[in-house]
């Protein structure tokens, strides 16, 4: 009786081992979509803290969660030298592998002064070939700064080394709304952004155009609901579902992207 029983119980657990190692290797054998970028991709740890949102969180939801798996990996005050520098970036190339996407979106921390003892995380501005030595009172000890779009570039290199697929979104546009009008401005980091997808040969999301025309479109009382009155540059739930759309809108008028193949 008692041998039966633990024959039993063995079987259990061989078919319990046996049916969660094919759920892991069925999740390892989809692609990944892997984000990084600043807080308004992912602001703290994605559950809307503060009424707080990035289109991060959202986007998921938009892709076929049995053919492909959606990672986000953003973080909110980084800048595309601090995603790096910080090692950040290390930790999800690791991950990367043959067949996954990375789609990246940086520039609003960017603008930040180089070397400030609050944070120093700010590029060069541009994307040449620029590059500055600066003493980094966050991590006492000297760094080399480089451009915008250096950092851009040193993300695409890595990507497609991993035979993973690079994908360049511009930054979505700060809150529009002043004075009761929508003053939609030209934003550099967004062309600068294209400009570095393009000669570089991969695949670009003019994000902040696409938002910006949603934006014209609607009045002013419209466009301030998708923010928080914390700032200019946060969205909240309905803001961020919004550009999680927006970013669908774009990749879907991309020619030639397999990741087009796992939307719902």
């Amino acid at each position: 009786m008692k041998s039966t029983k633990s024959y039993l119980n063995l079987i259990l657990l061989t078919t319990f081992i046996i049916f969660s190692s094919c759920i892991i290797l069925k999740q390892q054998a989809k692609p990944t979509l892997f984000l990084i970028g600043d807080s308004t991709v992912k602001n703290g740890k994605g559950k809307g803290d503060g009424a707080l949102w990035g289109w991060g969180s959202f986007i998921g939801d938009l892709f076929n969660s049995e053919k492909i798996n959606v990672e986000n990996n953003a973080l909110g005050g980084t800048s595309s030298r601090t995603f790096q520098t910080n090692g950040l970036w290390d930790a999800v190339l690791a991950k990367v592998k043959k067949g996954d996407f990375v789609m990246m979106q940086f520039g609003h921390n960017d603008s930040s002064p180089l070397d400030d003892t609050a944070r120093a995380r700010g590029t060069i501005k541009g994307i040449g070939t620029e590059r500055k030595e600066i003493y980094n009172p966050i991590k006492k000890k000297q760094e080399v700064v480089y451009t915008y779009g250096w950092y851009l570039r040193k993300f695409i290199s890595d990507i497609k080394a991993k035979g993973a697929t690079p994908i360049v979104c511009s930054p979505i546009p700060r809150n529009p709304v002043k004075d009761n009008a929508i003053v939609l401005a030209n934003d550099s980091y967004a062309g600068w952004a294209e400009e570095v997808a393009k000669a570089e040969k991969v695949d670009f999301i003019p994000l902040n155009q696409i938002i910006k025309d949603k934006y014209a479109a609607l009045s002013a009382t419209e466009v301030k609901a998708f923010f928080t009155e914390k700032d200019h540059t946060h969205t909240n739930e309905a803001g961020a579902k919004l550009n999680a759309v927006a970013v669908v809108e774009g990749l879907k008028k991309l020619k030639n992207n397999k990741l087009n193949s796992y939307l719902k």
